[in-house]
């Protein structure tokens, strides 16, 4: 946990940035896999964390903008739950370690909420994303789950935003550190692997690093050598010579911050020249979208920086053709990208995106409707503070290849025949998570092997 006057000053200014009323904080609960005792591993709201710092389930927290008054509902453990789980601090003593004065049984938060509708004051509570938590929501203020996402509170979903996407040097030191143990778990998959070896058998070793730090994972990792499903979660595939690897892996700290890298190498030692052609295109597109980092900038121009970036060397390789922008501007490009360059990340990897990408990526803006485009997660102005991920790839998907070559979609930019020479290429990136900063950014955690050069010579030590 952070200091007791952290987690005070959070909900201060919560309070001032919502204003008036009462605001309700749910933390989750234990969810059961196939019978009620054998839990999957317990993950509390991060919202619920940053105001009140508390990991464990069943708790509940109400914050009065009027009184100033923060209340903890929850329960202390029973001898039954002492004897199966060990000892735990009783609700006073967590209250007082993150400042709260007031402690009730869970029981009586149904009437305190009662009596707040019975009072008209206005009740800020957040959509839910779990239905255990929609079904207390239900229970505790008679909203019908399939309306709590409606009535639930812009004005608290907006304030939370505009205070979380701001890191502060605590949060930064935190995330370095996961990102410092994900560096170590992609170092992990380049001296694993080699032709023979199973994806499983990698992906354990890039969990054994996680779990030998007291740190889980940020979320499943992705590590495949079919790089052109984005999220790709299989790992029964034999990786071959001239198989490209991809890993996506984060680990998440004991205080639940998160870290988030790709990195792309060959199943060998040694990238193929097409191989290498690929990745120099996307890895240009990576340099330039760090180059264009700062405060002030829309991220939605560095997204079409990198977009015109891949389409330019694309084009070099008889891919596409056309007039670039034209081409980037009517969405041609999203055959090889169909996803965004980057996204928000902090106590979720991909940052608060339970409260929506609308009011976190979009700042209250509509999104695009186009084909990839539609998929970018971030598209507002870059503020000091701000924690991203920077992460183009390129991806030949034969379903869509197929797709698009059947309609004949954007034959101006697209060259189908050359295209079908690389439809089982699969897919690569690389992906770097920055800290912007006052006059452009920083590169958070230790450095890891990203150029040609660099992880060749990584294979070529990890096969020798």
């Amino acid at each position: 946990m952070f200091t007791t006057q952290t987690y005070k000053e959070r909900r201060l200014r919560l309070k001032n940035l919502v204003g008036s009323g009462i605001i309700l904080l749910i933390g989750n609960d234990e969810s059961s896999m196939n019978y009620a005792d054998n839990t999957y591993p317990f993950r509390q709201d991060s919202s619920f964390l940053y105001y009140f710092g508390l990991d464990e389930p069943a708790l509940a927290a109400v914050i009065d903008c009027e009184s100033g008054e923060d209340i903890l509902f929850g329960n202390d453990k029973t001898i039954d739950e002492i004897v199966w789980m060990g000892y735990l601090p009783g609700m006073k003593e967590k209250a007082e370690r993150v400042g709260v004065a007031k402690v009730f049984p869970f029981d009586a938060l149904h009437d305190f909420l009662q009596d707040v509708q019975k009072k008209k004051r206005p009740l800020h509570f957040l959509p839910p994303y779990r239905p255990e938590t929609s079904l207390k929501l239900f229970s505790l203020l008679s909203i019908m789950p399939d309306n709590l996402a409606q009535k639930s509170s812009v004005g608290l979903i907006r304030a939370i935003v505009e205070q979380r996407s701001l890191k502060s040097a605590e949060e930064i030191v935190e995330i370095e550190k996961a990102v410092n143990v994900t560096v170590e778990m992609q170092l992990k998959s380049m001296r694993l692997a080699r032709p023979g070896i199973s994806e499983a058998v990698i992906a354990a070793g890039v969990r054994e690093t996680a779990l030998a730090h007291g740190y889980d994972l940020a979320f499943p990792i992705i590590l495949t050598i079919h790089g052109e499903t984005l999220h790709n979660h299989s790992h029964h595939n034999i990786l071959k010579e001239n198989n490209l690897v991809l890993n996506d892996c984060g680990a998440e700290t004991d205080l639940h911050y998160a870290g988030d890298l790709s990195r792309t190498f060959p199943a060998g030692k040694k990238f193929t020249a097409r191989q290498k052609e690929i990745y120099l295109i996307a890895l240009a597109a990576h340099e330039t979208a760090i180059a264009a980092l700062k405060p002030g900038v829309n991220f939605r121009t560095i997204h079409l920086l990198a977009c015109k970036k891949l389409a330019s060397g694309l084009k070099d390789l008889g891919l596409m053709k056309g007039d670039v922008d034209e081409a980037v501007a009517a969405g041609a490009h999203a055959l090889f990208f169909p996803c965004g360059t980057g996204h928000m990340m902090g106590l979720d990897v991909h940052d608060m995106e339970n409260l929506g990408e609308k009011y976190v990526g979009y700042d209250g803006q509509e999104k695009s409707t186009q084909f990839g485009l539609k998929s970018l997660r971030l598209a507002r102005e870059l503020q000091p503070g701000f924690v991203l991920t920077i992460e183009p790839g390129i991806y030949f998907i034969p379903q869509l290849i197929d797709l698009w070559k059947k309609e004949n979609r954007h034959a101006p930019f697209i060259n189908y025949a050359r295209v079908e020479e690389y439809r089982e290429f699969g897919g690569l990136r690389s992906e770097e998570n920055f800290l912007i900063s006052e006059n452009g950014c920083r590169r958070l955690g230790m450095p890891l092997a990203k150029t040609i050069a660099e992880i060749e010579q990584v294979r070529e030590e990890a096969l020798t």
